[in-house]
């Protein structure tokens, strides 16, 4: 498979995985406000801590997926090459098993481990688009870093959007979901087209709709929102993700060097 299917296919997982986990968080929220239940935020001090938590946690989570990109190039890591429907169809349920094990587990510690186990998984997945740049291309470890220095910059734009702004936004998430589930259909297609125009557009689209995402995500632990820390960093940690495997897929094709 191409580098550019490989990073379509790093992408199509992590973002099935955060339509369900936006959609399903954002239901849940919804019925806690409706119905007084337990859990929601109600001071500026507790949502303060829960973004700080979260902040906290999504530094501590590159560690483990850089980690594991490291280990996965080592040891020459492939997710079904031959067979990507297969790859991809494993990838989902390795993937929703890890979501289902957080949900089950986001108010102990044993959350904070699993969610850390988790962001190795996704850099174990990484660790094939990233020893293609870098084998690929004698600039590769420049895109790399490009990649990374554009998504922090993604990343604290849309952290101040979401701090400064003062609309309610949550209304834009159902637009955001149809949107994403969009793109993700055309990536699934394009693994059988390899269409370069077509890859090019979806991770384009996929860099609009994930730093979107980012400011929803952050906008609804800043409101109260979204409670627990944990989870919140596990629907930030996939905005990041995905803004970063298609920011590097666009910086392969403008700025990729050849051997």
């Amino acid at each position: 498979m191409s580098h550019y299917a490989s990073g379509e296919l790093e992408f199509t997982g992590p973002g099935l995985t955060q339509a369900v986990f936006s959609q399903g968080g954002s239901m849940n929220d919804n019925l806690q406000t409706a119905y007084g239940m337990p859990g929601s935020v109600t001071t500026a001090d507790q949502r303060n801590r829960v973004l700080r938590n979260t902040y906290w946690l999504l530094a501590l989570s590159m560690v483990p997926t850089v980690l594991g990109s490291w280990v996965g190039m080592q040891m020459g890591f492939s997710w079904f090459a031959r067979n990507p429907l297969i790859g991809f169809m494993v990838f989902i349920g390795v993937a929703f098993g890890f979501f289902f094990a957080i949900e089950k587990t986001k108010n102990s510690g044993l959350g904070v481990v699993l969610l850390l186990a988790f962001t190795f998984f996704m850099g174990l997945m990484l660790s094939r688009m990233i020893g293609s740049v870098l084998g690929n291309y004698r600039n590769g470890s420049q895109l790399i870093a490009m990649a990374f220095g554009g998504t922090a910059l993604v990343f604290f734009g849309m952290a101040t959007v979401a701090t400064t702004i003062k609309r309610d936004i949550s209304g834009m998430g159902k637009w955001l979901f149809v949107g994403l589930l969009g793109i993700i259909a055309a990536s699934v297609a394009n693994i059988w087209l390899q269409m370069p125009a077509l890859m090019l557009t979806v991770s384009v689209l996929a860099i609009v709709i994930f730093s979107a995402y980012m400011v929803y995500d952050l906008k609804r632990v800043i409101d109260g929102g979204e409670t627990n820390y944990i989870t919140a960093t596990l629907a930030i940690y996939l905005d990041v993700y995905n803004v970063f495997v298609n920011l590097l897929s666009i910086l392969g094709i403008f700025g990729g060097e050849r051997d």
